[in-house]
């Protein structure tokens, strides 16, 4: 996080800020407040007081949400204070996190109420911004999703790619991999007929991900497989169909969406300076 955050602080102020230099010469005490607009899971609070603290250790955080936490519209989320000057300069990259982050937990969470009540458990992928794979994953998890592979090196997926360069041999691929791949790993591997379900099951497969099946083919799969191997579905899946699809029986459901296609959380920051109370007045 550390890293990500001083990535994102370089672009943005590798030049300084000239319309705040321009403005103040001097301190400016002010607050600023960063307001939910819409019913959100909050992600991002750790990065954005990392960032505060980055631009100026003098910046106080008067009051935060909890990561994963459920806001609701209009609240405050984060309340920093100390020189207007470095509060301008941190904003728009905390506010950067947080929306990202906030969006990925908030997409997360509304599938995971979607398949309440299923045994079920939805899934990220690969499918994340350069550089903020760890911060997007961990946004799945506050939003009560469950991570897939973190890299290449994690586990053992065969995809559409691999097979067919591999002669579109399912099972002799899963027992090439098997032999191969580090010991304890499992193997999974993508089928998109029933026909490449069977071979996956020949080939011992730990893991079979049915790869953009309808819910009735799915049905049949997982029929097919009878507890042999963990069920994967994946392949489009929105909002309206994940309960329908989550009804057929898998074990998980893997969405490329969480973090590719979340849409950025409502917020925005407030600030305002901070008036010296006179003595006397009433």
């Amino acid at each position: 996080m550390s890293a990500a955050v001083r990535t994102a602080l370089a672009e943005d102020l590798s030049g300084g800020d000239v319309t705040t230099s321009a403005l103040f010469s001097k301190p400016v005490r002010a607050r600023g407040t960063i307001i939910a607009h819409q019913a959100m899971t909050i992600a991002g609070i750790a990065a954005a007081r990392q960032t505060f603290r980055a631009v100026d250790a003098s910046l106080r955080v008067i009051r935060a949400a909890k990561d994963g936490a459920s806001v609701q519209r209009n609240r405050p989320v984060l309340v920093v204070e100390g020189d207007a000057r470095s509060l301008l300069m941190a904003e728009r990259v905390a506010l950067n996190f947080l929306q990202r982050l906030s969006g990925i937990a908030t997409l997360t969470a509304q599938f995971c109420k979607a398949v309440r009540g299923y045994r079920v458990k939805i899934l990220d992928t690969r499918k994340t911004t350069p550089g903020l794979r760890a911060m997007e994953k961990w946004a799945v998890t506050l939003g009560g999703g469950h991570n897939h592979r973190h890299s290449l090196g994690d586990g053992v997926l065969i995809k559409d790619n691999h097979l067919e360069l591999a002669g579109h041999d399912v099972a002799s691929a899963c027992r090439l991999a098997r032999k191969r791949a580090p010991r304890g790993l499992k193997i999974e591997v993508e089928a998109k007929t029933l026909g490449e379900v069977r071979a996956a099951l020949d080939g011992k497969a730990d893991i079979i991900l049915l790869d953009n099946m309808t819910a009735p083919t799915i049905r049949r799969a997982i029929k097919l497989i009878r507890h042999r191997a963990t069920i994967e579905i994946s392949g489009g899946v929105n909002l309206a169909n994940v309960r329908k699809f989550a009804a057929t029986g898998p074990d998980r459901i893997s969405i490329g969406a969480l973090t590719h296609s979340a849409p950025a959380a409502d917020l925005s920051m407030d600030i305002a300076p901070i008036r010296r109370r006179i003595r006397g007045s009433s």
